[in-house]
């Protein structure tokens, strides 16, 4: 019997590169997880990654942007780290960040990554493998 390997489902998110003053990457951690990754999360059907980015900003962050403190970083695919045999589809954009904020929602903790840091063994794989370099790129330029 031949047993193809399950197609992975894809996830549509849109995600957003937090800087501080000192180009620091504000990472967050979902209650009962063990990555961090980006703030973000899951398109809803018919809405645009502006649109659910802004949402979701709401809601974890409670935090306010608007579309032209926006800036495009790339689209990007990678293996969701809290999803067994899930890929992500994901639109990431860069942003300083205002003010300070906190955890809300589903978010449990906040952490700052320096971006001359190597990559700690907690990140999504988005972040590591794809993230992490085109923003190193971007900040250089």
């Amino acid at each position: 019997m031949n047993r193809n390997p399950p197609t992975p489902s894809v996830l549509l998110i849109a995600a957003v590169c937090l800087l501080d003053t000192s180009d620091r990457l504000l990472l967050v951690r979902k209650r009962a997880t063990r990555a961090f990754m980006l703030p973000g999360g899951k398109l809803e059907p018919g809405e645009s990654p502006h649109t659910a980015l802004h949402r979701e900003l709401r809601e974890e962050l409670d935090l306010q942007l608007d579309d032209a403190q926006l800036q495009a970083l790339g689209r990007f695919q990678a293996a969701a780290a809290n999803e067994p045999d899930t890929q992500l589809d994901a639109h990431i954009f860069i942003a300083r960040l205002p003010h300070p904020v906190s955890p809300a929602a589903e978010l449990e903790e906040l952490r700052w990554h320096d971006l001359s840091s190597p990559p700690a063994a907690d990140l999504a794989p988005l972040l590591v493998e794809q993230v992490l370099p085109a923003l190193a790129r971007h900040v250089q330029a």
